[in-house]
């Protein structure tokens, strides 16, 4: 049955090309006052002026669904979270707010790899349930699709566990999962003083099984000092693209890497982070396919200077914004959030904040020709806000004000009385 949407004070079809926006591009959101959406068997047939809608030949006989003059929006696209793992890291964030640095907590046994005695110790089955309750929080929040990367396993049984894990919440949804491959996050205790011995590990075992099980379709790598190298990230790259993989990156978030140029000769999907570039970055990004992928969510835990969004978009890159849902620097899965942080602290505009959390953040994961706006053929992935005008999204914060979120057609969240 097709579903008719009705009297949204404002429509943000984010209507344009099949690309990321860059630049000044990122400032329309192709608003619709008074608009509409018909959808049918998932798909969006029609959006736009009320009028022009209801004429198609489906119209009449559609089920309504009245927002009553609130926003409607495509739902979120989160390009880049970590949300498979077995608990909070608690004591490393009150030793955090003690004082004590990355480095100091790492050596008291907290950090990435307490993360990764939890996964190593958990079931497939648990860390599922775990990874299906927090969808749940997602889709209350207006998230349609996320990333989720693995990287918490770090040998080939766990790093394939949470891969699984990603699976098989995928195939039940109603949340859509993108898997990324991270095995290349950090070194495992078990091989700190082999390094080499461990990127042949990545290289020559976990890549081939991922591959090989089809589990996912990125590759990411933590290309960062005391980490890998730009050498060892482009080996690891070659390697994944000869599996099927397509590249995405941590890029200069802790220190200055000059990592920028091997990225984009790799065909990085996405950069992401950027909090330590500089102006020859920007201008490889301002012509580049690659989207810069920001996660200021993070630097707002940890209390660091956020990535230069205003210089990025001015110099005409196209921006993402993304939670990096994760247990140690960021715990949100609230894109609004997310925004509110973005132009607050980044000086980013509302219309541009959108954008990076929809089509572009679609584009950070090869999916700009099916998600992240409402036009004819794309998926029916759609967010009714209460809210009257678009900038209400990031001025307020602190509670949802999601309505509904509608995934594939579908409503799968809803405050008040609809239910489809």
């Amino acid at each position: 049955m097709s579903d008719l949407i009705v009297n949204a004070s404002q429509l943000l079809t984010m209507a344009g090309p099949d690309r990321a926006r860059h630049g000044q591009e990122m400032r329309s959101v192709g608003l619709v006052r008074e608009g509409a959406v018909l959808i049918d068997d998932g798909k969006i047939l029609a959006a736009g002026l009320r009028d022009l809608v209801q004429a198609h030949e489906l119209a009449a006989k559609a089920r309504i669904i009245d927002v009553g003059g609130k926003v409607v929006f495509p739902g979120f696209v989160d390009s880049h979270t970590h949300p498979v793992f077995a608990g909070p890291r608690l004591k490393d964030f009150e030793s955090r707010l003690q004082g004590k640095t990355y480095a100091d907590i790492a050596s008291d046994g907290g950090g990435i790899l307490s993360t990764v005695d939890g996964v190593r110790g958990a079931t497939l089955n648990a860390l599922t349930d775990s990874l299906r309750f927090r969808a749940g929080r997602f889709l209350e929040c207006g998230t349609t699709t996320i990333e989720a990367k693995s990287g918490y396993g770090l040998d080939l049984i766990n790093e394939l566990k949470m891969l699984r894990a990603i699976k098989a919440a995928d195939e039940t949804g109603p949340l859509e999962f993108v898997a990324t491959f991270l095995g290349a996050h950090a070194l495992p205790g078990e091989m700190k003083h082999d390094r080499e011995g461990y990127i042949r590990r990545v290289c020559e075992e976990m890549i081939p099984a991922v591959s090989q099980e089809k589990l996912a379709t990125f590759v990411d790598i933590f290309c960062e000092k005391g980490f890998f190298t730009i050498e060892e990230s482009q080996r690891i790259f070659e390697v994944a693209a000869r599996a099927g993989l397509k590249p995405k990156i941590h890029a200069e978030q802790l220190t200055r890497s000059a990592s920028i140029p091997m990225a984009l000769r790799s065909g990085a999907v996405s950069a992401d982070h950027l909090d330590c570039l500089d102006d020859s970055d920007l201008a490889l990004l301002s012509i580049a396919g690659t989207v810069a992928t920001l996660v200021p969510g993070s630097n707002y835990f940890l209390n660091k200077s956020y990535p230069p969004a205003r210089r990025l978009i001015d110099a005409g890159a196209a921006v993402a914004l993304a939670t990096d849902f994760n247990p140690g620097s960021c715990p949100c899965w609230d894109m609004r959030m997310i925004m509110s942080i973005a132009c607050t602290q980044m000086r980013m505009t509302p219309e541009e904040a959108l954008v990076a959390a929809t089509i572009n953040g679609a584009a950070a994961l090869g999916l700009q020709k099916s998600h992240g706006s409402l036009e004819p053929g794309k998926v029916a992935d759609l967010v009714c806000y209460e809210a009257e005008d678009y900038r209400e999204l990031p001025y307020y914060f602190g509670a949802s004000q999601v309505v509904w979120t509608i995934k594939r057609g579908v409503m799968v969240h809803s405050r008040h009385e609809y239910r489809l």
